[in-house]
């Protein structure tokens, strides 16, 4: 790809594949807003990798990924807390092995009873994605959090 065809929006990518991404990442988000682990790891190729936090190990395969979020969401029980991931920005980039190279710029906005939204972590989100019989996967996630920077 040419600097002009980035600046032109060029991409190498067709309006109906960069439409199905943007319709995955709200089913994807809207899964795990709603602590539907299990639909957020089925978004995942089978052995998909997800590292979400900073220093942490990759969680690899749904039932790691399931097994981290459920870990990582002890946090906030008895803590009537709404978060709401926010994806915008998506770049993609098609890869030589018939994968996509995905940047998204992503909010996570949390909100409690009575209280104003507040937002944190703003972050970078790198993927890679692969599309099977033409659904959309997850091959690997890694985040990128702008306060570590």
């Amino acid at each position: 790809m040419t600097d002009s065809d980035q600046a032109t929006g060029n991409t190498g990518v067709s309006t109906d594949l960069y439409t199905r991404v943007q319709q995955f990442y709200a089913r994807q988000m809207q899964a795990l807003d709603g602590g539907r682990f299990e639909d957020y790891a089925a978004t995942f190729t089978k052995d998909g990798t997800f590292q979400h936090s900073p220093g942490a190990e990759p969680a690899v395969g749904r039932d790691g990924i399931v097994a981290e979020l459920v870990e990582f969401h002890k946090r906030f029980d008895g803590d009537p807390v709404q978060r709401r991931h926010w994806f915008n920005h998506v770049v993609l980039e098609p890869q030589d092995d018939g994968s996509l190279r995905s940047t998204v710029y992503a909010l996570v906005v949390t909100t409690r009873p009575g209280g104003k939204p507040l937002i944190a972590p703003s972050c970078v989100v790198n993927d890679v994605l692969e599309v099977e019989g033409g659904a959309v996967l997850t091959r690997s996630r890694q985040i990128d959090h702008d306060q570590l920077v």
